[in-house]
């Protein structure tokens, strides 16, 4: 046997092996559904039906030689559509990120963003110590588990660019704000947090993403709680489906879950009229990854004023806004393959429906949308929304 013969069949054996259904790449009938269906599966020398061919053809090496399978955004869009149910994103899609990654073949700006999370804890390369910064200001006072040394009902698992990112963190208040209108008792790991990893993980760096639970998943040992509660769909997916095969376990649910099971309660408390039509972008990891639509929709429809109208792209065929999977670190990159972004085709599907907001549910978003609605013709007056933040305003805090 070749070393390339070998290499191939160690590959083969890690993408069967990757997921508890990673069987099921043998099933893949090469209907191309996935390629076609995939947002940048177009500029791709190898998308996804292609790849699974030039495997079963024993051409691993060509794949190594290509730069484009970072153009994946690991938006689910593919595992969604596959009618053999094959593992796509998290099966082939990240083993090959992985590959890429050891042959050295990996975009300058990724690979910062991932030294980054090795030495700081998150991608942005901001110093741990600032983790907690935003909370200055809001009353009754966030609390920080280490000072608070006492039990708390929910613990927050706030995330890297919710803590960091200045836009994000108007969303990031405007949770802790309503949490406390709530009564709710909760609490922030603050410096001790770190990234999730499981945009690290999809990016094919899987050490890194297990070095990352493990520390997370210490530092929630030490404390009593009842419930984790994360406005990250990437930290929910990864808390909820993968920390636990490494033995770390909690319930946990996304805002909009928690939020709608107490949506009595918060229509008592929204006492003004946000006057507008608002479109809702699905976010991949919380719509077509964990299936969770329903609850942020009865949010907008709940607060005062709002019409709720949906976008050509909407449910189990959202399109993505281009973050998931290394993407936040990948723009560069991408923009110089396509010429376009794919949070340029949202805001156009936003526009066309007429919106005046576009509401998200996931802090790669705002940032994102705000930028692609900069640069558009007649996108000046679309406004970009955390659901959190129209919550917020209906209640007056």
């Amino acid at each position: 046997m070749s070393v390339t013969e070998a290499a191939e069949r160690s590959f083969y054996a890690k993408v069967l092996e990757a997921t508890p259904t990673g069987e099921r790449l043998r099933l893949c009938l090469e209907c191309g559904n996935c390629s076609g269906i995939c947002p940048f599966g177009y500029l791709m020398a190898y998308p996804p039906s292609r790849m699974i061919a030039m495997l079963r053809a024993g051409r691993f090496d060509k794949l190594l030689e290509t730069d484009t399978i970072w153009m994946c955004v690991s938006c689910f869009a593919c595992t969604a559509g596959c009618p053999s149910k094959v593992p796509l994103t998290f099966g082939l899609m990240t083993s090959i990120k992985e590959e890429l990654l050891l042959a050295g073949n990996v975009p300058a700006e990724l690979h910062t963003a991932l030294q980054n999370s090795q030495r700081y804890g998150n991608p942005l390369g901001e110093s741990p110590r600032k983790r907690s910064d935003w909370i200055n200001g809001i009353q009754p006072e966030v609390k920080i588990l280490a000072k608070a040394k006492q039990p708390v009902d929910l613990l927050w698992f706030v995330g890297d660019y919710a803590s960091y990112h200045p836009r994000v963190q108007s969303a990031t208040k405007a949770f802790a704000r309503i949490l406390n209108a709530l009564g709710v008792d909760f609490g922030i790991l603050g410096p001790e947090e770190n990234s999730d990893g499981d945009s690290q993980r999809l990016a094919g760096e899987r050490g890194l993403f297990e070095m990352l639970a493990e520390k997370n998943g210490k530092v929630f040992s030490k404390y009593r709680f009842n419930k984790i509660i994360t406005t990250d769909p990437h930290a929910y997916n990864a808390i909820k489906n993968e920390y636990p095969r490494l033995g770390i376990s909690y319930p946990v649910q996304h805002y909009s879950e928690y939020l709608a099971e107490r949506i009595d309660q918060l229509k008592s408390l929204m006492k003004h009229e946000v006057k507008a039509k608002v479109t809702y972008h699905d976010p991949c990891y919380l719509g077509r990854a964990n299936e969770i639509f329903d609850q942020p929709r009865d949010l907008l429809t709940a607060i005062p004023g709002v019409e709720l109208v949906e976008m050509a792209h909407h449910h189990t065929n959202s399109l993505c806004c281009g973050g998931g999977g290394g993407g936040m670190w990948l723009d560069g990159f991408q923009w110089e393959k396509a010429h376009v972004r794919l949070s340029d085709w949202r805001v156009r599907e936003a526009l066309s429906v007429g919106a005046d907001v576009l509401a998200v549910a996931c802090p790669y978003e705002a940032p994102r949308f705000e930028d692609a609605a900069k640069t558009m013709p007649g996108a000046d007056q679309l406004k970009v929304r955390d659901i959190a933040e129209l919550l917020a305003e209906a209640m007056g805090i």
